[in-house]
């Protein structure tokens, strides 16, 4: 098992230990809110399943559904785990595995030894749960459905052969779930502040790593080792983006169709995007740095412009804000500052009423963190809806922040041709652009400053310790800085 003491996980005394509480105080906090709409009920959770690739008999590295992990910690495939309305209990349920599962997986785990990994007082195999619902003899089963606003894709709810000799809802459950996840706990707090640290060190380690003799994928590899060789993390939360040159400009680079296959090249710059994954908690940081590690007179411009408007929105940040106001505050930032450099020219006002700032930033300012990368709750019933204007439509929040939201702060400006192209044939946008200076960045590529931050009672704590200055990253890359500065 991978937990060094009982009850506590980890990947080995070098790596954070997660305590049960963790998974405990979600439960209770569930508990709390569904007894004001339906007491006597019981939640029921089904667990995520290995996932064949195709049509082989070899598998995707499991990881466990995000839901199910929030409540229960559990680590193994094919789970449920209920939670008593009434009375708090929690029940966990494992698949009875066959005696030849010893000789390809290894030994079989007994039910004692599962309930020391997570210190849970009821546990039992999957053939026995209908046999404890009808003992608990509750009202109502509540079930998990709903639609994930990022992803669009439906959860699927709890099931069984024998649920529907049980009364379910399945409509009470998740905007509470979703809800509940927005909001962290202490103990979550310190998860993505670990993943943080470790996501961090693995930036700053790429960054000297990196250089013209190098390819995108090398950097790659580089992130991914140190992330599970020093942290533990098996997983990053995202595939990773290593933009160079131009690819920094592709705002999801790194996909299938684009693998991150490039060379670096002297003068130009590197956007690297990249997180890791702890038990399921996902950091997501972005660093801009260029390959020779000195920046271009041009390189700086754009820089520095991305880099006021993520300075200004962490200065800004704090309960009670709008997010689309950070957005909007981003947008503001960097469009008088790429007018100060000489590339637009005319009001402020005037071009974000004409939404500019998309031209630059087609995406959203950033998005809450947590167990999945784009965190669930951005949008669902009572909060403000999602915005039709470009650049506004992105955000996959609208919310009011509160205190321990935790979100990502990534503001951008790439030069896109398509985007350009389109933007410089409009009669009306086009006056705001100064077509020869703008033309002088074609092929630039683009910059992406991205932070994770905490919302605290007054502002922010930032997760992310990378150099962030012009200076600081020349003197990172030149060897100057000590590794502790940023600990």
């Amino acid at each position: 098992m991978a937990n060094t003491h009982i009850g506590n996980l980890s990947m080995g005394s070098h790596t954070l230990e997660i305590p049960p509480i963790l998974y405990e105080t979600n439960r209770k906090r569930l508990v709390e809110r569904i007894k004001k709409v339906e007491e006597n009920s019981v939640v029921v959770l089904q667990g995520g399943s290995e996932i064949s690739i195709y049509d082989s008999d070899t598998s995707y590295i499991f990881r466990q559904e995000a839901y199910f992990n929030w409540s229960f910690g559990v680590t193994e495939p094919d789970c449920y785990g209920i939670v008593d309305v009434v009375t708090g209990d929690c029940y966990l349920f494992f698949p009875r595995l066959p005696i030849e599962y010893a000789v390809w997986m290894g030994p079989l785990t007994p039910l004692d030894e599962f309930k020391k990994k997570y210190n849970s007082q009821y546990v039992h195999y999957v053939d026995e749960l209908i046999q404890v619902l009808q003992k608990l003899n509750r009202k109502t089963l509540l079930t998990l459905s709903g639609v994930n606003s990022d992803s669009g894709c439906m959860f699927k709810a709890a099931t069984f052969e024998g649920i529907d000799n049980f009364k379910v809802n399945n409509k009470i459950l998740f905007p509470i779930i979703a809800d509940l996840r927005v909001i962290k706990t202490d103990y979550e707090l310190d998860i993505l502040k670990y993943v943080g640290e470790v996501s961090s060190a693995a930036h700053r380690h790429v960054m000297r790593f990196a250089n013209a003799e190098k390819f995108e994928y090398q950097c790659e590899s580089e992130f991914l080792n140190y992330c599970y060789k020093h942290g533990g993390c098996r997983h990053v939360a995202y595939t990773c983006i290593c933009g160079s040159g131009i690819n920094s400009a592709v705002l999801h680079y790194g996909h299938a169709g684009a693998p991150n296959n490039y060379k670096l090249e002297d003068g130009k710059l590197c956007l690297f995007d990249m997180g890791g994954e702890y038990y399921g908690y996902a950091a997501d940081i972005t660093v801009t740095f260029p390959v020779n590690g000195k920046f271009s007179p041009q390189q700086r411009i754009i820089y520095d412009a991305v880099l006021k408007s993520n300075q200004a929105v962490l200065k800004a940040i704090k309960p009670g804000v709008a997010w689309t106001d950070m957005h909007l505050l981003a947008n503001r930032v960097l469009l008088e500052d790429l007018a100060k450099e000489g590339l637009l020219q005319g009001s402020i006002d005037d071009m974000i009423e004409a939404d500019i700032a998309h031209i630059f930033q087609p995406h959203g300012l950033g998005h809450l963190i947590g167990l999945n990368v784009h965190d669930v709750g951005g949008y669902l019933e009572g909060n403000p809806e999602r915005s039709t204007r470009p650049g506004l439509k992105s955000l996959r929040t609208a919310r009011i922040l509160e205190k321990n939201m935790v979100l990502t702060v990534e503001p951008g400006c790439y030069f896109i041709n398509i985007l350009l192209d389109n933007a410089l044939a409009d009669c009306y946008r086009s006056k705001f652009l100064v077509k020869d200076v703008i033309n002088a960045y074609r092929n630039f590529g683009g910059v992406r400053i991205e932070d994770n931050v905490i919302v605290t009672d007054d502002g922010i704590r930032n997760l992310t310790k990378v150099p962030r200055t012009v200076q600081e990253i020349e003197d990172w890359m030149a060897g100057k800085d000590e590794d502790n500065k940023y600990t």
